[in-house]
């Protein structure tokens, strides 16, 4: 998911339809959402703060004091880990603070030669404050204010990015529509005087309950600043290389589906698909689960529990888990 040249240039994260440094942005730190496709604005839980991960103006009052930590084993040997928090201001705004630890393990230190002269361990770090507030009958806003600190090698960099949410929700009709806009701003502090620049993304999420069932369909846009997404796809590998840029590869490519099934308020199943995983996860050996999410969660007295599950490719699979409570609950 990144390379890493330690001399003469800086790390950085690569995907097909990428191009910068941060794109660790889009790896979210709930279980809920990893397990219902990786992308999500619009699932309201105010027993998961969580869950408000994508979203500022998913937080509310009715998360006062609530708590959440969480791990992720990613692919290539990486290790993520999370915390947040959200109190009640007044009774119709939230504030909150979120911590987000990117660690990539040991990378090889290289001679331009290619000699090897040693290893060291990149890390990327987002601080993020939020706020949010009820703006009439059945609409919530909110904006998150995120501090950016990567460390690879000698190389360093600072950036300032804010994300801007609004979210409709419907408690009788148990639907939310969500519209975000994440990553706007730039860096204070640059890579060895090269600016990379933060991966602004606009969303539009749609989250419903399917009648009196227990089961709730969410469906997400993400990457629409731009249109065309186009990759390579290798097929069986007998054959070259072709080019997909028709319009149905890239209406899917902006899409990403979940459902959960959700019997009661303790307990639920995830299960999510991102096409556009699936499509970049096919240059590096793409399985039948490429593109799949899973995840379940449970909660026990005070304590809620989280997972999920995702095999992008044959060679890797992630697993996190998320614990959350409430102080008032003690």
């Amino acid at each position: 998911m990144f390379a890493c040249l330690a001399c003469g240039s800086v790390c950085a994260f690569a995907q097909t339809g990428g191009s910068t440094a941060y794109n660790y942005l889009d790896i979210s730190g709930s279980s809920r959402i990893y397990g219902l496709g990786g992308v999500n604005i619009s699932l309201v839980d105010p027993d998961d703060v969580m869950a408000t991960d994508q979203n500022p103006a998913l937080a509310g009052p009715e998360m006062s004091r609530g708590i959440g930590v969480g791990y992720m084993r990613y692919v290539g040997g990486s290790n993520f880990a999370n915390a947040k928090f959200i109190g009640a201001a007044g009774q119709n705004g939230a504030w909150g603070v979120g911590l987000h630890y990117f660690g990539y393990g040991s990378v090889k230190e290289a001679l331009p030669d290619g000699t090897v002269v040693g290893t060291f361990s990149p890390s990327d770090i987002a601080f993020s404050g939020i706020y949010s507030h009820d703006l009439g009958r059945n609409w919530r806003g909110g904006f998150a204010v995120k501090f950016l600190y990567s460390s690879y090698h000698s190389y360093s960099a600072l950036a300032i990015a804010t994300d801007l949410g609004v979210n409709w929700f419907d408690e009788d009709r148990d639907s939310s529509l969500s519209f975000t806009i994440s990553n706007l701003g730039g860096q204070v502090k640059k890579f060895n005087d090269r600016s990379e620049r933060l991966p602004i993304d606009v969303r539009i999420g749609w989250s419903k309950a399917l009648g009196n069932s227990p089961f709730n369909l969410s469906i997400t846009a993400w990457n629409l600043t731009k249109w065309k997404l186009p990759y390579w796809d290798n097929g069986d590998g007998t054959k070259d290389p072709v080019l997909k840029n028709g319009f149905m590869s890239n209406l899917f490519r902006h899409l990403v589906f979940g459902v959960e099934w959700k019997p009661t308020d303790r307990f639920y199943v995830d299960l999510g698909y991102n096409y556009k995983t699936s499509t970049d996860m096919s240059t590096y050996s793409r399985n039948f689960l490429s593109g799949f999410s899973v995840g379940a969660g449970l909660r026990v007295r005070a304590f809620g529990v989280g997972v999920a599950f995702a095999q992008p490719h044959k060679s890797a699979a992630t697993f996190m888990l998320n614990i959350t409570t409430n102080l008032y609950d003690f």
